[in-house]
C-alpha cells in the first residue's frame, strides 16, 4: 500500500507566441490583466541552470473549474522564455493511494477544459504584451504534460524498488491507462527512472512524469524547460517543412522572362537565405538555452527527459532539413552563376560580331570615303 498523504499534480501546457519577448517587459504590460503577481520563484532561481536571460515567472490568479471531482488552484503559473516560449502551468493537490492518482490521470488526460482555458489565456498575453514579442503569433502546435509531485508520502518499501512493488499501477499512471497495461508496456513506461537518496524516485515517460520527494522544485523546472524545448523542436521542425516547400517551390519553378532580370536570383537567394537563418537562429537559442552546470543529478535528469521525448531525434531531422535548405540555396546560386556566364559569353559574341560587322556596313554607305 502505497499512501499519499500530500502532492500536486502540475499540467503543464507549452506555447510558442513569437520569435523573442523581451523578458523585462512582460510585468508591467501583464498587469493590465488584472490579480497579476510576479512569483518568488524568480529569485529562487538554482543557479545551476545559468539561464541566460533567466525565465521569468507570473502568477496569475483566476477562477477555474474543476477537473472530475478534482478542484484546480485558482493561481496560474506562466513562465516566459526570452526565445518566444511560455508554459502554463495549473495545480491540482491531491491525496489518497496510487488507484485515486491513476484515476486523477485519467480525468485530466480525457479533459479539454485547461486546454481551451491556456489558449485563450495565452492570446490574451500576446495581445497584453504587443511589441514587447517580435513577430507575435501563436503557434499551430501545443505541448502538453503532467507532473504528479509527491511531497508527502508512506512508502511500502524503499523509494528506488517502488516499480518492482507497484510498477502496474505506476504505469497506468503515466500513461492515463484504465486497464491493465502488457508487462513490456509496463516496462518501457518505467524505463526512464533516476532517485538520489533511498526515499525519493523520479519517473519519467513521454506523456507524464512522477516525483516522491520532499524538494522536487528543480526537478520539474528541468522537466518544464524539456517540454519546452520539445515544443520549440516540433514548431521548428514544421517552420522549416514550409521553408523546405517554399525553397523547393522557388528553385523549381520556370523563371521564363524574368530569368534575364537583373536581381531577380539574388531577390531569391535572400529569401530561401532568411529561411534558413532563421531556423538557425531559433535552434540554436532553444539548444543552448539550458546549461545545468555543478549539478550532475540535475544534469541526469534532463538526459533522461530528451531520451524520454526522442529530442536527439529531433535535431537530427532539423539539421538535416537547414541542410536541405543550404543545398537550395546552393543549387540556385550555382544557377545563376552559370546564367551570368551565359550572358557574359553572348555579349562578347555580340561585341565580336558587331566589331566585325561595322566596317562592312560603313564601307557599302553612301557619302562615305
Amino acid at each position: 500500500m502505497v499512501l499519499i498523504r500530500k502532492g500536486t499534480c502540475h499540467l503543464l501546457y507549452a506555447y510558442d507566441i513569437g520569435i523573442a519577448i523581451n523578458l523585462a517587459m512582460c510585468p508591467e504590460r501583464l498587469a493590465s490583466l488584472g490579480r497579476t503577481t510576479v512569483s518568488g520563484r524568480n529569485r529562487r532561481a538554482p543557479k545551476c541552470f545559468d539561464y541566460d536571460p533567466p525565465p521569468l515567472t507570473i502568477i496569475q490568479e483566476t477562477a477555474l473549474p474543476g477537473v472530475g471531482r478534482y478542484e484546480v488552484s485558482p493561481r496560474v503559473s506562466l513562465t516566459f522564455y526570452d526565445f518566444g516560449a511560455v508554459s502554463i502551468s495549473y495545480e491540482i493537490a491531491f491525496a489518497g493511494t496510487l488507484e485515486d492518482l491513476r484515476m486523477l490521470s485519467v480525468d485530466t488526460a480525457q479533459n479539454d477544459i485547461l486546454l481551451h482555458d491556456s489558449r485563450l489565456r495565452v492570446q490574451d498575453i500576446l495581445h497584453a504584451l504587443g511589441d514587447a514579442v517580435e513577430l507575435p503569433c501563436v503557434g499551430v502546435p501545443v505541448e502538453d504534460y503532467a507532473i504528479f509531485e509527491v511531497r508527502d508520502f508512506e512508502l511500502p518499501c524503499p523509494a528506488d524498488a517502488l516499480p518492482q512493488v507497484a510498477g502496474a499501477v505506476l504505469a497506468q499512471v503515466l500513461r492515463a491507462e484504465q486497464h491493465d497495461l502488457s508487462e513490456q508496456e509496463t516496462n518501457d513506461a518505467l524505463a526512464c527512472r533516476i532517485t538520489y537518496g533511498r526515499d525519493d524516485i523520479t519517473l519519467i515517460d513521454w506523456n507524464a512524469a512522477m516525483i516522491f520527494d520532499r524538494e522536487a522544485e528543480d526537478i520539474r523546472s528541468v522537466l518544464e524547460f524539456a517540454n519546452i524545448e520539445l515544443l520549440e523542436l516540433r514548431f521548428l521542425d514544421h517552420q522549416l517543412d514550409a521553408s523546405l516547400d517554399r525553397s523547393y517551390e522557388l528553385t523549381s519553378r520556370s523563371p521564363g522572362i524574368s530569368r534575364w532580370v537583373p536581381g531577380w536570383a539574388a531577390r531569391t537567394m535572400r529569401q530561401i537565405s532568411r529561411m534558413q537563418l532563421e531556423g538557425a537562429i531559433l535552434f540554436e537559442r532553444v539548444s543552448n538555452a539550458p546549461k545545468l552546470l555543478g549539478d550532475q543529478f540535475l544534469a541526469r535528469v534532463y538526459r533522461l527527459a530528451a531520451q524520454r521525448f526522442h529530442v536527439s531525434e529531433w535535431n537530427a531531422s532539423i539539421l538535416r532539413k537547414l541542410d536541405t535548405i543550404e543545398d537550395f540555396y546552393q543549387q540556385l546560386h550555382t544557377s545563376a552563376a552559370g546564367r551570368r556566364m551565359e550572358v557574359l559569353e553572348w555579349i562578347i559574341i555580340i561585341l565580336i560580331a558587331l566589331e566585325i560587322i561595322i566596317p562592312f556596313i560603313s564601307s557599302i554607305l553612301p557619302g562615305r570615303h
